[in-house]
């Protein structure tokens, strides 16, 4: 039996919804019969599986039932609580405090050989902090989600970036994670046009319970839909910054990198924000001058002065 397809016939089965065996076997490309054996197995591990009578025989889990964990081999343990470690910097609001709680009582059973390497790998690895982030409610979260995966309708009420209110129905496509934020890319069928939508910026999100058919996304790729409209739609800030670090010690993530001389190199950097390029070069712990724009001197100065303020007794 594969542990695998246990854990990915778990997934589906914790989605909101009844699923007919034959559309499970179909998803996990397996037969009717197969499904029965591991609903079974899910059951002898302590899954609370309901099966609804009818000819499809629906199955479901029991909501707010207490799930005991799976058994895990040494490289699935692993990969959760890197996983953990991971999700403990991410912009969901709440989840850096589940995630160490959760992580705290998975290294509390795992083998020492196992917590040595987890111990090891985060010993090892620092993040590269990206700024302020925008938090998204998790409840919110995985009701899109949710939707996403059973291709449901989806009503919301959105705040844009001006600060005007809509109510928009959609047909939710992809959630997309970009470190800082996440994005919904969706239909608009108000606006008969694909979107991209903030999730911190939408409220009150409700399935409309109309399953829809799966339309073709233009380019089929949705982080790089998200990307486009992102550049298409925001004002983009294109920085040249020489900073006093030799262009081997420059860190990557600040730009493109060209050396001036044996101390000293310049950066080329863009980004849809003053605030996200000053943050950039502020923390990068040289000394630097701005060649351009305008714009971003300005703003140094203004946050300069601000900083200076802050520090008078």
């Amino acid at each position: 039996m594969s542990a695998g397809r246990l854990l990915a016939l778990l997934s589906l089965l914790q989605t909101p919804r009844e699923w007919p065996g034959s559309v499970l076997a179909r998803r996990l490309e397996v037969s009717p019969r197969t499904i029965r054996r591991d609903v079974e197995r899910l059951r002898e591990l302590g899954y609370p599986v309901e099966a609804a009578m009818g000819a499809e025989g629906g199955y479901r889990l029991v909501a707010g039932a207490a799930m005991p964990p799976l058994l895990l081999d040494d490289e699935e343990a692993v990969a959760i609580a890197v996983g953990l470690r991971a999700a403990a910097g991410q912009a969901v609001e709440g989840i850096e405090e589940a995630a160490v709680r959760a992580l705290t009582k998975i290294e509390r059973v795992l083998p020492s050989r196992l917590r040595y390497r987890v111990g090891a790998l985060g010993n090892a690895t620092v993040s590269l902090v990206q700024g302020p982030q925008a938090t998204v409610d998790p409840g919110q979260l995985t009701g899109i989600a949710a939707a996403v995966t059973n291709r449901e309708g989806l009503r919301f009420a959105y705040r844009d970036a001006d600060g005007g209110a809509s109510r928009r129905h959609v047909e939710p496509y992809r959630l997309v994670s970009a470190g800082r934020r996440w994005y919904l890319v969706a239909f608009d069928l108000e606006r008969d046009d694909w979107r991209v939508f903030r999730v911190d910026r939408i409220a009150n999100g409700q399935p409309t319970g109309a399953r829809q058919r799966p339309r073709e996304l233009p380019g089929g790729d949705p982080v790089a839909f998200v990307t486009s409209r992102l550049y298409s739609l925001a004002p983009t800030y294109e920085a040249v910054v020489v900073v006093a670090l030799p262009a081997a010690e420059v860190p990557a993530h600040l730009g493109t990198v060209e050396p001036v001389d044996e101390r000293r190199s310049r950066v080329r950097a863009a980004a849809d924000t003053l605030e996200w390029l000053a943050f950039r070069f502020v923390t990068a712990g040289c000394e630097f001058t701005v060649e351009q724009p305008p714009e971003l001197v300005d703003y140094l100065r203004e946050l300069g002065g601000r900083a200076d303020r802050a520090t008078r007794v």
